[in-house]
């Protein structure tokens, strides 16, 4: 019998976000994954019930990779700085948000450990979204924000913002940069 060809954590959880990416829950196999692996589908299954425990655990190590980069926004000085490093980092990751939006269509009962890990993500985001509440509240005090805008508005422009798609190929900086300017400036020019 032949020797099963061993993955590391690292290629599996690479490959489940590319095909996630591309074929969205929906669409996401073990089949799939095996295949991009090259390796059987039971070399999987040795670690994961089904589909939703590895897209759940997947979910939890990026999160804890994006949390763990979020929480240097506290050894920053200054709120522009913070602004500027929290933008910078959503822009990095900006899977991130499409990641959540898939994860939102994964039974929670499908299993225990389904269950366990949902629970979890659930308390990543009420983290990550704390930790720029908080950015928004210091903005709020020196007065870099309009007062009239509720903070959840302002919270969900912010993130909306990273998902906005680049059809027209416009370079990575440049893209970023003018996203930037429009949530800080607005798009009218100064009159």
């Amino acid at each position: 019998m032949a020797r099963e060809r061993k993955f590391t954590t690292e290629e599996l959880y690479k490959t489940t976000e590319e095909l996630l990416l591309t074929h969205h829950y929906e669409g996401f196999q073990f089949s799939l994954v095996a295949d991009h692996l090259r390796v059987s589908r039971g070399a999987i299954y040795k670690y994961f019930e089904n589909k939703e425990e590895l897209i759940t655990e997947y979910m939890l190590f990026k999160m804890e990779q994006f949390l763990q980069e979020l929480k240097e926004i506290y050894s920053i000085e200054g709120f522009h700085s913070q602004f500027d490093f929290l933008l910078n980092l959503m822009f990095k990751n900006p899977e991130l948000y499409q990641l959540i939006e898939i994860g939102k269509r994964v039974p929670v009962h499908i299993n225990e450990k389904v269950k366990e890990n949902m629970e979890k993500l659930e308390s990543y985001h009420i983290e990550m979204y704390r930790y720029v509440e908080g950015l928004i509240e210091s903005g709020k005090r020196e007065q870099q924000f309009n007062p009239n805008i509720p903070e959840p508005v302002i919270l969900g422009y912010i993130f909306q913002s990273v998902a906005i798609p680049n059809h027209f190929g416009i370079p990575h900086d440049k893209w970023v940069q003018s996203i930037k300017e429009i949530i800080c400036h607005g798009i009218f020019k100064d009159l």
